[in-house]
């Protein structure tokens, strides 16, 4: 199951990258959700800022999983920290891994083409692994094993920050009809349930914040 989503994922990513339009029903494109996705203003909104859990400090090693684009689009250069990229879109990866060099080549330290609980890092390698926008597309016992491939590439004292949908949200379930348009199914899960994969992986949360679709978790391991 995790595989074909994955392929299913990486499909969508690539042909939203490559700027392709997708053929939707009348009444999907009627839905005021895919009026603002197409005009941008969707984007803006649902975003997780992980940076406002976790900033990014100078000098620190970070490990963005499912990155799309962020290295060209955050403020990398500004935070002076070291970004690794991961992405299963190979459209984002070309991208990254073609301009992030040239935007600045002592802070970009690659993209690599791989899905988030395959990670081929040295123990304790980043001071913060990022997720957000992820792990909506897959089931929760998925997520167990990112955690679990996360944990030994932190740092002691490290951070794993990452973004969950939250049913509750009005605007959760129409963003969730929009993908399933576009190509991928979203787990609609609700947050008690990470709340309980989070304390049996032992982790705590030491901080979170909501938004109008995800809610945001910073987790640390003792």
């Amino acid at each position: 199951m995790v595989v074909g989503q994955l392929q299913a994922v990486a499909q969508r990513f690539d042909q939203e990258y490559r700027g392709e339009s997708f053929e939707l029903p009348d009444e999907v494109e009627e839905m005021a959700v895919f009026r603002e996705w197409v005009a941008g203003s969707l984007t803006p909104r649902i975003t997780s800022k992980f940076w406002e859990l976790a900033k990014p400090k100078k000098g620190q090693r970070c490990l963005d999983l499912g990155c799309g684009l962020s290295f060209l689009i955050y403020p990398w250069k500004e935070w002076q920290a070291a970004f690794v990229g991961q992405d299963i879109s190979k459209v984002a990866h070309a991208a990254l891994n073609q301009r992030g060099p040239q935007l600045d080549s002592k802070l970009f330290k690659g993209v690599q083409l791989a899905p988030a609980h395959k990670l081929d890092y040295e123990p304790a390698t980043f001071d913060l692994v990022i997720a957000t926008g992820v792990s909506c597309y897959y089931p929760v016992d998925y997520w167990e094993r990112v955690m679990t491939a996360v944990k030994p590439c932190l740092k002691p004292g490290g951070s794993f920050v990452f973004d969950v949908v939250n049913p509750e949200e009005e605007l959760a379930e129409n963003w969730a009809i929009l993908e399933t348009y576009l190509g991928v199914d979203v787990e609609l899960v609700e947050l008690k349930q990470w709340r309980t994969l989070i304390k049996t992986m032992g982790a705590k949360v030491t901080k979170q914040v909501a938004g109008e679709v995800f809610h945001m978790y910073r987790v640390q391991w003792a």
